[in-house]
């Protein structure tokens, strides 16, 4: 009987493996597919590979906003292979790590339980003391769809795998994956349509920053809010997509359809009901939040297979403490849950940091929001990069930064600096106090925190 075993290959489970060897050799890691993780070969590593392009091209084609006149030829024939040449170097290296991993480890196949102790993979049997599950999740999309358009119908999954970008783009969803990557297509002239279910964009959940990040995007992005289409044809052409708008019947021809509607989780390819038959819904399975155990059993499940918010950081966090868990069973503790924090790359990007104002709502907590637009900010008129705007939100009992969305230039940045003063459990007048350089991006941060101290002094 094996000390652990963890199931899956990705961020967590390759996180969760390295912590592990540093207390037992008595493990394995199984593997379904590829052992390069999806951040490196689908994810995280090529689109923002492609997006550095398509802001680079955009930057060119807008220089007049810095005063600059340009007549620039610009050849995009070699994107996708840049894409592909960059994607594969970042999976060499992934791979690389694990190829040094002892064979004896590593198994290649489709495990699914027997019981709770119990796994099965390529028709034999393992037993293991506790198990980690890092199975992962993969795009969601209607199989009628896919059958009906085969190879004109993609997701994240296949979209860097085209040879060379299209002439149109039809994308479904409206979300991080659907902004991020439609915005990125369309800098780089592809002619791209997105088709919304609703009227949120990206991930931001304060209504004010989503009115502006809507009639901002909406500018360069042709979004058809509360709109999707209502038949998909494969023709010699592409997809003809069907659609009503103003209670009329209208259509267009697209070369490809990419579907970013969500992910799903593998965690249904398992067989978890051999453990308990309770367990056959796995959107109603017994998982803690605090430790990630799964019901009484020596098992805890990690990353996005089971997550609202599959990010990469925290996916090799939960990998890594799990292992504790896992070894020294039954003797658990909670998982230090990290500040959250997501970031969309999108142009502006959007990041939202702590509690987000839709959260903080719905707990009834008492906070103030500091506002700040970044239409005039100094620095943003230096860059020509003035939109968008940021909120803060502090609690007006102990004045300490509760959370905080932005959608504005270089959030990324700023949204870490917020996390961490978050982490600290900084006050508002503890942040006031810290250096901003100026002219900068972070001049406009203080601005939203000093209009957040002028109505706290009102209270």
């Amino acid at each position: 009987m094996y000390d652990l075993i963890i199931i899956g290959a990705g961020t967590a489970g390759i996180s969760a493996y390295k912590e592990a060897i540093k207390y037992t050799q008595n493990l394995l890691i199984i593997n379904h597919g590829p052992w390069d993780t999806t951040c490196a070969r689908v994810g995280c590593m090529p689109s923002k590979v492609l997006i550095s392009s398509a802001n680079r091209m955009h930057d060119i084609q807008h220089a007049q906003e810095v005063a600059l006149t340009v007549d620039a030829k610009i050849d995009t024939s070699q994107i996708m292979t840049h894409v592909r040449q960059l994607r594969d170097r970042f999976t060499r290296a992934t791979q690389k790590d694990v190829d040094r991993w002892e064979a004896s480890h590593k198994i290649s196949g489709f495990a699914t339980f027997i019981d709770a102790h119990t796994i099965q993979v390529n028709g034999q049997q393992y037993q293991a003391k506790a198990f980690i599950i890092a199975v992962g999740s993969t795009p969601a999309y209607e199989q009628a769809w896919k059958e009906k358009l085969g190879e004109r119908l993609i997701t994240s999954d296949q979209i860097f795998e085209l040879e060379n970008l299209p002439q149109s783009l039809a994308v479904i969803g409206s979300g991080v994956i659907a902004i991020e990557l439609a915005q990125a297509m369309q800098h780089l002239g592809v002619d791209t349509t997105i088709f919304a279910r609703s009227r949120k964009v990206g991930s931001l959940r304060s209504p004010e920053l989503q009115t502006i990040a809507q009639d901002t995007l909406s500018r360069e992005l042709n979004i058809k809010f509360e709109t999707l289409p209502t038949q998909l044809q494969k023709t010699e052409q592409g997809v003809k997509i069907e659609y009503q708008e103003n209670g009329q019947i209208q259509s267009l021809t697209a070369d490809y359809v990419l579907v970013a509607t969500g992910r799903r989780s593998y965690l249904d390819q398992l067989h978890l009901e051999n453990i308990d038959t309770s367990f056959n819904n796995i959107k109603q399975l017994p998982i803690d939040p605090h430790t990630k155990q799964l019901g009484q059993h020596a098992i805890f499940i990690v990353g996005d297979a089971h997550t609202n918010t599959p990010i990469q950081h925290e996916a090799a966090h939960e990998g890594r403490a799990a292992v504790h868990n896992c070894l020294s069973f039954p003797n658990i503790e909670n998982i230090k849950t990290l500040t959250p924090m997501g970031i969309v790359f999108s142009s502006p990007e959007m990041a939202s940091v702590g509690q987000n104002y839709k959260q903080l709502k719905e707990q009834n907590i008492a906070f103030t929001t500091g506002f700040v637009s970044y239409e005039k900010q100094g620095r943003a008129l230096v860059l020509g990069k003035n939109k968008g705007a940021i909120e803060v939100y502090i609690n007006n009992k102990s004045q300490k930064l509760l959370g905080a969305e932005l959608f504005v230039d270089a959030a990324e940045h700023m949204a870490h600096l917020l996390a961490w003063m978050i982490d600290e459990e900084l006050t508002l007048e503890d942040i006031l106090d810290k250096p901003f350089y100026h002219p900068t991006l972070e001049e406009g941060l203080r601005t939203a925190l000093k209009h957040a101290r002028r109505q706290l002094r009102e209270i």
